[in-house]
């Protein structure tokens, strides 16, 4: 521990200080290099907004750009706490921290003693092209999917939209494990509905489990009204009897560095170098599994899936901890990212693939190229959430009577 004047015995490290990580080191030697290879290739800037996760994340817990200094007013022992970035972008520390905050605040002031259910719609690859170019299309695309589910719910309880309240709050992910580009909805949802009681005392109602045919009919209602809510907007075209994306922005500056960037992590290929277009490379540590088993309460249709199989009964407060832990994780991990011999990055994957992959395999340049879609994903989300919601956004439409505990 170093001695400092008048001999007080200061501790500086700070938990999980990402000059530690292999991150940092990552960012701090080839950030100005992937700016370079991205104007190269592209002809135009990174927007600035991108840039700015970078300098804030090498400053990011080191005490030379600023600290707070804390002291015990009984022992007199004394603590610097170096200042974090607070960035959404990529830093694995400040995200491990907002995740701990935010699951914390979730389920202490947020989600009332109740059962839960979660349900997760993931959508096909264009329109999370779409999302990500256009992230102020977020918000009106939860809002369809809680209007699809709150219904289903009320009409579960045979009551009427006047007569029940739900409650929900949804978490935006951006991403995948394997960092690649994923904007899907995690809404935990009250698995029922509150009532008024004939003495004014909210009880709730319990709903079961959808069936198979409830789940394909809700996901064919929710894509059904995104497909009418995004052509009203302009966003999607028809013409003779096709449809496709309409983006007015497609030949600005911006698009024409994020959208490569864009597009390589959502298929998980290379945008920029040598082996531009190509898959990521992959090793393979697990054994293949066979076949491909259903999954219960998941439905697929056209490159959306809904997925209900996940339910919190209402005691269940530890494990309902760990799945808003689950669902507020960093886009990265310091120990999922790793050197090898050769001086390339490994990627660990928090569950292996069906084919048995383990790692994702990239050059350092090919890694940033992860870390910047990231950067563009949440920064693009956070401009445009300024008047909508936050980004990662903890949405939180609570229940008329959600402070009251639910009443058997």
């Amino acid at each position: 521990m170093p001695k400092y004047p008048h001999g007080l015995a200061i501790t500086t490290r700070r938990l999980g200080q990402p000059i530690q990580g292999v991150c940092y080191r990552l960012v701090q030697q080839h950030a100005a290099t992937f700016f370079a290879q991205a104007e190269e290739t592209t002809g135009a800037d990174l927007p600035q907004f991108v840039k700015d996760e970078f300098d804030p994340f090498l400053e990011c817990g080191i005490l030379a750009h600023g600290f707070l200094r804390l002291r015990c007013g009984d022992c007199g022992h004394d603590k610097l706490l170096a200042f974090s970035c607070k960035r959404r972008g990529f830093c694995p520390s400040c995200g491990a921290r907002r995740m701990s905050q935010t699951d914390a605040h979730l389920v202490e002031h947020v989600i009332p003693h109740g059962p839960v259910r979660q349900w997760v719609l993931s959508l096909p690859i264009p329109l999370r092209m779409l999302l990500a170019a256009q992230p102020e299309l977020v918000t009106p695309v939860l809002q369809v999917v809680q209007r699809v589910v709150t219904r289903y719910l009320l009409d579960h309880a045979g009551l009427k939209p006047d007569e029940g309240h739900g409650g929900a709050g949804t978490l935006i992910q951006r991403f995948g494990s394997a960092a690649n580009l994923n904007i899907h909805l995690h809404c935990l949802v009250l698995d029922g509905v509150y009532r008024c009681g004939a003495d004014g005392v909210p009880v709730f109602v319990q709903a079961g489990a959808p069936s198979d045919d409830e789940l394909h009919a809700l996901l064919h209602t929710v894509i059904t009204r995104l497909m009418k809510m995004l052509t009203r907007r302009g966003v999607l075209v028809e013409e003779m009897g096709q449809i496709y994306l309409g983006d007015p922005n497609a030949d600005g500056d911006e698009a024409r560095t994020l959208r490569p960037l864009q597009a390589a992590a959502i298929t998980y290929r290379i945008a920029f170098g040598p082996r531009a277009g190509q898959k990521v490379l992959t090793l393979r540590g697990a054994i293949a599994r066979e076949g491909m088993a259903r999954e219960l309460l998941c439905s697929d249709n056209d490159g959306f899936s809904l997925h209900a199989a996940v339910r919190v009964e209402a005691h269940e407060r530890k494990r309902l901890e760990q799945l808003c832990r689950y669902i507020t994780r960093p886009a990265l991990a310091d120990e999922r990212v790793q050197l090898n011999d050769a001086g390339q990055v490994e990627l660990k994957l928090k569950t292996p693939w069906r084919d048995g992959t383990t790692h994702l395999v990239m050059s350092p340049l090919e890694f940033m190229q992860r870390a910047g879609s990231a950067a563009a994903a949440q920064g693009s989300g956070a401009r445009a959430a300024a008047t909508l919601q936050p980004p990662m956004a903890l949405r939180a439409v609570s229940a008329s009577h959600g402070q009251h505990q639910a009443q058997p």
